[in-house]
């Protein structure tokens, strides 16, 4: 069984990868280069997207103007609202022009399973944000 923490910033102990908040949302295959995915967790919309190599998980709706971040552009690390072109850090959700956070959640890949635990992320110290759903 293999075990792979990804996205968000996320590292990961046993106890974190035993959490039982943890839910299977999808295959690697699904969440191609190519290809976002809105998935369901907990009554939640989150956006799943691939890049550098890593997952990264999303609230989907935008805290601007409920715009739907999987319909958004994948560029430079950030994920651009289609709505008004924010654009929303991979790994912490902030969005650096508007001083604002975008709720993140960890990623856990076990066996070609990504996985996604609903409860939010806080930003980093450095940005002064807390996301929350």
């Amino acid at each position: 069984m293999s075990t792979e923490i990804m996205g968000s910033g996320t590292t990961g102990t046993d106890a974190a990868t035993e959490s039982p908040a943890w839910v299977a949302v999808a295959t690697v295959k699904e969440v191609t280069r190519r290809r976002k995915l809105r998935v369901e967790v907990a009554g939640l919309a989150i956006a799943l997207f691939h890049a550098n190599d890593r997952i990264y998980a999303f609230a989907d709706l935008c805290i601007h103007q409920d715009r739907s971040l999987v319909k958004g552009t994948l560029l430079h690390g950030r994920v651009i609202c289609p709505g008004h072109q924010w654009r929303f850090d991979l790994e912490t959700g902030y969005e650096e022009d508007q001083d604002l956070c975008q709720p993140v959640y960890p990623v856990l890949v076990r066996d070609e399973t990504v996985l996604v635990d609903p409860t939010p992320r806080p930003a980093p110290a450095a940005s002064g944000k807390e996301c929350t759903a």
